[in-house]
Order: structure tokens, then sequence, then C-alpha cells
């Protein structure tokens, strides 16, 4: 038996568009394509889509023309939704292995070490998560294996752009030649932590694919490209040096922003707006068992108008915490300090930061009555409650004052399909005739 790991990279088709098409079968076999928010550009497109050459990214305006001619339909982000269905992906996928991280909304690595049992093979297993994601979600998955992680997420794409593989591929039982033939298909753009600016570099170096790369001179990619790139061509060569992580990460920063379904310009519409900010930023800080110290929040003007304005400031906590009430109305000084008159303000967002566990919390030396430690309970329990209540009751069921209700600075999600899955008024409806 090898002792080499095995990884899985599974990855959800067109994500967005595939949780579209499983509440609504009309969609199937159409052009669809889902907008970012405030319907502005192209972040998800069918394979209808890509044969008409919209790339992704492409302004909504700039689509018009194509969509009249080849009905092109156009939706609203159900972020909802697309939340929700990831985590039912995940949930399945656990069912095959204890050990899966969560990369991406619509990746996860699967560790197969000794999970191989009734199926025999990776690429039977594969398979059958397949199947079993299809059954249980209506989603279509392709499934790369490998014994790294970056030769995971090529088998990945293999997988997925070669039909005779079937939408799983397995590299760590294909021959070398094979393998080789197939990375000579794939620009080294796709490799997993290069970017733009090195697959530039390496062009130069007349290295074009993944077969190119592995070809290569060690001693000269690393005299260029340091010790990361060595690392990249030993998973490329099936050398783990990259391990599952299964428990998240805590963030370091926590970042909220938004542009602006409308412009807004008054100080109280940035305000409200920030606060909405400051309480789904205060949503994750929890969410991770995290404090913080200090918040910035910056506000802008389009920059495609002139005048332009943008400012942002740092306020600093006395304290570091994660109460939401506290931080908002720490961001809200700072709106004071950098909001202008005059301009029409496009974006506005929040960055928690000095972010430290909670459970090292410090409390103030010469707090001889306990005031502090009482505060302190007081803002747990209060905090516990609310994100209890909005758990059980939907997202802002209780929120603070300053965060207002429904304003022209909200997002616009005017093509936005129900939120099948998380909104008991939203089910779909069956009529029996």
């Amino acid at each position: 038996m090898s002792l080499s790991p095995l990884f899985a990279l599974v990855d959800c088709n067109n994500f967005f568009v595939s949780c579209e098409r499983a509440f609504d079968p009309r969609l199937q076999g159409r052009p669809v394509v889902v907008l970012s928010s405030n319907d502005g550009c192209a972040v998800a497109r069918s394979n209808e889509v890509k044969a008409l050459g919209v790339k992704m990214g492409t302004p909504w305006f700039k689509m018009q023309d194509v969509a009249r001619r080849h009905g092109i339909v156009a939706l609203s982000s159900n972020f909802a939704l697309y939340g929700d269905m990831s985590d039912r992906v995940v949930a399945v996928l656990r069912e095959f292995s204890p050990e899966v991280e969560v990369y991406s909304i619509d990746e996860s690595f699967v560790g197969l070490d000794g999970m191989l049992g009734q199926w025999g093979t990776a690429v039977a297993m594969g398979q059958a998560m397949r199947q079993r994601v299809w059954q249980w979600t209506g989603l279509p998955v392709c499934v790369g294996v490998a014994p790294s992680k970056t030769l995971a997420k090529l088998a990945n794409h293999v997988a997925k752009t070669q039909p005779a593989f079937d939408g799983v591929c397995d590299f760590s039982v294909m021959r070398a030649r094979e393998r080789e033939a197939l990375l000579a298909l794939i620009d080294v753009d796709e490799v997993w932590g290069i970017g733009k600016k090195t697959t530039e570099s390496l062009q130069r170096m007349g290295i074009e694919t993944v077969a190119d790369l592995l070809q290569a001179k060690p001693d000269r990619l690393r005299a260029r490209f340091g010790i990361v790139m060595e690392r990249i061509v030993d998973e490329l060569h099936g050398l783990p040096c990259l391990g599952l992580e299964e428990v998240e990460t805590p963030r370091q920063q926590i970042i909220v922003s938004r542009s602006f379904g409308e412009a807004v310009t008054t100080v109280d519409e940035i305000s409200a707006a920030v606060s909405t900010f400051v309480a789904r930023a205060c949503e994750r800080l929890r969410g991770q068992a995290s404090i913080c110290g200090a918040i910035n929040v910056y506000i802008e003007t389009s920059r495609f108008r002139e005048p332009h304005y943008a400012n942002g400031v740092t306020v600093p906590l006395p304290d570091p915490t994660d109460d939401t009430r506290i931080l908002s109305g720490a961001a809200l000084s700072g709106v004071q300090r950098i909001f202008r008159k005059g301009y029409p303000y496009k974006k506005a967002g929040v960055v928690l930061m000095d972010i430290s566990p909670a459970q090292f919390r410090q409390h103030a030396l010469f707090d001889t009555a306990g005031e502090g430690i009482q505060n302190l309970a007081r803002s747990e329990k209060v905090m516990g409650t609310m994100d209890a209540v909005n758990a059980l009751y939907g997202r802002d069921t209780l929120f603070v004052g300053s965060v207002g209700t429904q304003a022209r600075w909200m997002t616009r999600s005017d093509r936005r399909t129900p939120h099948y899955t998380t909104d008991w008024d939203e089910l779909p409806k069956v009529w029996a005739k």
C-alpha cells in the first residue's frame, strides 16, 4: 500500500448558474448569466454563455445586444441560496470522508487516505461522490484526484475539459507519459498559485504550459522565483507540500464593503450603510470567536465621475470587543470625521483590525469594582441573544437602531430569484390540479 497521501478536489460546475437551474428547470439548456452586486457585471456564466464569447466580469450593459440576440437570461446574485447549497454539498462530501477542507464556496478538498473501501479505486469513489451530490442537491460536480493538492486541481481541470474522463480524473494511477501529454495541453496560468505577473515572467523564459514548467531546471526557477515556485513544482511532481486545513484559520482582518444601489448624499444614509456593514463584520468576528481592537471606515464617490472624493479613518478602541453596538458607534464617529457635504457617494466599507482570540481578552488592571467584567458579561449576553434570534428567525430580526430599514443605498437585485432553501415565505410552490 502506498504511503503517499491522496487528495480529491471536488468543484461544482458553473456553481451559481447550477444553483439557479436546480430550482428552475426552465433554465436548463438556455444561456444564463449571474450578475454581481447591483447587477453590474457577469460573475457566473453557463456553458452556453461562454460559447457566445461573454467573458467573466463583462458589464451587463455591454451584453445587451448579444443578450437580446441569443435570449440570455440574466439573474441577480442570490448569495443566500448559493451559501446554503454550498453547505449541502459539503455535507454530502463528509459522508465519504471526515477530512474535508472547504476551499471556496464551490470547491472542497477531500482526504481519500484509507477511504476507498467499498469503491476500490479513487475513480469509482469520485463517480459515487458525483452521483450522490447530484441526487441530493441537483448540482453537477467534477472530481480531480492526485497525491498533492496542486496536482488535484489540475486533475479537476482535466475532468472538466476532457469529456473522455466522464467528470473524474485520477492522476495518481495514470501512466507518466499520459499525464505529461495532458499537462502539455494546460496553460501554465492554470496552476494554483501562479498569477498573472508570474505567468508573464515564465512565458518570457519560454515556459508556456504545465509540462514546460515541469521540464524547466529547478535551480533556474528557484533563482528567479524563490522557494514558493520550488514548492509548486514539487507539488506538480506529486510531492505533497500542503496538507488539508480542516479548521478554518481565523481571519486577521474582516472587510465588508458594498457599492450602493443609488448614489447617496446625506450623512444619515452613509451612517445606516456603515452600521449595516459593521453588523455583518461583527457576525463573522463572533463566528470565529475573536475580538478586535480597531475599526477602519472609508467612503468614496464614483471613480468615473468628477469631482472624486475618497477618505477613510481608523478608530482605535479602548478595549478589544466583538460588540456590534460599540463597534458601530466607533465607526459612526469615523463617518462624522470624513464625510463631506455635496458629494454623491457610491461606496463605503469597514475593516475590523487588530483581531485576536476572544479567550485572550484582558481586563483593566485597576478594575477593582469588577465593572468591566460585569459590562463584558452583559455584552456577551446581548450579542449572544441577538445572534441566536437572528439565526432562528432570519438575519436582521434584531439589529442596532442605527442600521435603519430599506434605503436607497441598499444593493439592487432586481433579477434575484427566491431564497428557495432559507426563507419559509419563498419556498417553491407546487400546484395540484
